[in-house]
């Protein structure tokens, strides 16, 4: 069994990594977990929910530091260092504030550390602001690659695995074996890719400088956040449909944003005194200091477009719309207890993907939901609950009349199985497999090639999120509103999924 780190215990880690923890102590993976925050974070014991009831894990803390930081200061590194010897520590997991995630993986890499790292892979202060921050979120980037590839020459078991928890997703599966179909029978690539996130995250004006989890004050926002999962899905499924001379070799990427200082025009601090007695009473700041201590603050809301090139023709065209500030059902004054912000508190998801393959075939995914995201249990989203889960498949019978014109598949044809269990199309269940995949790994149960998120795999999902902040620094700048980068090597292939129940048979 391997003794693990988790290097920030906020709570996204409280909600995600500590429960698969110790369900992977309960299924003999796991040994001893830990956990490192800095001071004022956490406490020396933090408490969580696991699988079978209340649970806690011990913390050592360490002094803040500033994000800039390049290196771990050198009280950190010693304490991390005395850390992992005295507890015997074989793997972490990094659930920092973003900024913080490449400094700490550089130093687990220098000790033939596996990682676990959460999305995205970095992310530079600023990088919505200032050029020269958004090119060096790449270039951290491909420094990291380069670490790890030496990291794996002294350490050849190393392993750096990002939780991307779509790729683990069953719906997603099926749209890449869809895709590929396609692709195999028509030699035709995806040529248009549109998605849609919204988090429902209402944010009132004290809470834009009071509150700072997933806020914007670092000088990043939404795409840095969750945005991540979709700059790095949307290659995944594009790269099911690429054929010999149809790989993308460049984007061009444009952005357009709202930051805090748009959120206050378009609902100010009169307007919330308005909508919630008491606010007057406990917000300190007027709307003129809520416009000086934001200017600066990251996006808000992110509306990216995408065209993928080869040899100078479009191949794929695409837009990324990320949303902060949508639909919500907080109606409560004053932040859940213990959370902020992050989850419950009103933030209900509302993702849609619409993909099209030339004239043959087009797939509309939806995961809908009503109320506040919770635990997003399956129960939530089979029949009768209220969330909602989907792909449409549409394709062109006329032309091969043997495909279905429409296919619908539900919850229930989208479940699948993984490692005999079954495998239910929610995120949370999505989650949790990447962490388990990440065990067994570490416990010698699956080799380099089968894993479905190594860090080599990501570099392109690294360049559109990079592409998006250079657009929006860029524009901030007073310089073009355009960037173009080149992808670098092609796409790492990733494994195909193991096929669950042939709900598709007709298509």
């Amino acid at each position: 069994m391997k003794n693990l780190l988790v290097i920030g215990v906020g709570p996204h880690a409280r909600r995600s990594h500590l429960p698969a923890l110790a369900a992977g102590q309960a299924a003999g993976l796991v040994g001893t977990i830990c956990g490192v925050d800095v001071l004022g974070a956490a406490n020396v014991v933090v408490a969580y929910d696991a699988d079978d009831g209340p649970r806690s894990v011990p913390v050592t803390l360490v002094e803040p530091f500033d994000s800039r930081e390049r290196t771990l200061p050198d009280g950190v590194r010693r304490t991390l260092d005395e850390l992992v010897a005295r507890r015997g520590i074989d793997a972490v997991v990094v659930s920092t504030e973003p900024a913080y995630h490449v400094v700490y993986t550089r130093w687990a890499l220098e000790r033939g550390l596996s990682v676990l790292l959460d999305k995205p892979l970095g992310v530079r202060t600023d990088a919505s602001t200032d050029p020269r921050q958004a090119s060096a979120t790449l270039a951290d980037v491909d420094d990291l690659l380069v670490r790890y590839q030496a990291a794996r020459g002294r350490h050849p078991e190393i392993l750096v695995s990002v939780q991307s928890q779509r790729r683990y997703h069953p719906a997603f599966w099926r749209m890449r074996q869809l895709i590929t179909e396609i692709a195999e029978e028509t030699n035709c690539p995806v040529t248009s890719v549109q998605s849609f996130h919204s988090d429902g995250q209402w944010r009132l004006p004290d809470e834009l400088l009071d509150l700072s989890y997933h806020g914007y004050d670092r000088g990043y926002g939404k795409c840095a956040h969750s945005g991540y999962h979709f700059f790095d899905i949307i290659p995944w499924l594009l790269a099911a449909g690429e054929r010999s001379g149809k790989t993308s070799d460049t984007v061009k990427v444009h952005a357009r944003v709202t930051r805090p200082t748009d959120l206050l025009a378009q609902l100010g601090v009169v307007d919330h005194e308005r909508l919630f007695p008491g606010f007057a009473a406990r917000n300190p700041y007027s709307t003129q200091e809520l416009h000086t201590a934001a200017r600066g603050f990251g996006e808000v809301d992110a509306f990216i477009s995408m065209a993928f090139q080869s040899a100078d023709r479009t191949m794929t065209l695409g837009s990324l719309n990320l949303v902060h500030n949508g639909f919500s059902q907080r109606g409560n004054f004053a932040p859940a207890t213990g959370l902020g912000l992050y989850k419950d508190n009103g933030r209900v998801r509302q993702e849609t993907h619409i993909i099209q393959q030339g004239p043959f075939q087009a797939l509309h995914f939806h995961s809908l939901q009503t109320l506040d995201d919770g635990r997003c249990t399956n129960d939530r989203y089979a029949a009768g609950g209220d969330g909602h889960v989907e792909v449409h498949v549409f394709r062109n019978s006329r032309f091969r009349p043997a495909w279905a014109a429409h296919t619908r598949l539900d919850h229930g044809a989208l479940t699948s199985t993984w490692e005999g269990q079954v495998a239910h199309p929610t995120q949370q269940s999505s989650r949790r497999r990447s962490s388990q995949e990440f065990l067994y790994y570490l416990n010698g149960r699956r080799t380099r090639e089968q894993m479905r998120s190594e860090l080599t795999s990501h570099r392109t999902a690294a360049t559109l999120m990079a592409g998006a902040y250079l657009s929006m620094a860029t524009q901030w700048t007073g310089g073009s509103s355009e960037t173009t980068l080149s992808l670098g090597p092609t796409h790492t292939s990733v494994p195909s999924p193991a096929r669950g129940p042939r709900a598709d048979a007709a298509l």
